[in-house]
């Protein structure tokens, strides 16, 4: 399986990026996926997921400002983020939750104040 995340960069606060998540070796049709990001000395976090069937979830620190989705004829997985902060800034990658695979890079996501 890999995983390749592109489409960080370097944003204002209250901007807004869009990640993608190309997936090869396994079907994003039928596998949960989610967003996870790991900030210079904190460990890594699940910051969105979404099922097979397409349900979502997000922790109380990006509910409302991240959306997932996906599209299964591209085996892609995205995630749009709005109002962008500081403490968003953080390398972003995207994995199996419930069978993860091999970390990818991840995309660096920066954001300043």
């Amino acid at each position: 399986v890999q995983l390749q995340a592109s489409g960080g960069g370097l944003v204002q606060a209250g901007g807004s990026l869009r990640l993608s998540c190309v997936v090869s070796g396994s079907s994003v049709r039928f596998n949960d996926m989610g967003w996870y990001r790991q900030a210079p000395g904190k460990q890594r976090e699940l910051v969105a997921r979404i099922g097979s069937s397409g349900w979502t979830t997000y922790p109380d620190s990006v509910k409302g400002r991240f959306t997932i989705s996906k599209d299964n004829a591209k085996n892609t997985v995205y995630l749009q983020m709005n109002s962008l902060k500081p403490e968003d800034t953080a390398v972003y990658y995207c994995n199996r939750p419930l069978s993860v695979a091999p970390w990818g890079q991840g995309t660096q996501v920066t954001v300043s104040s």
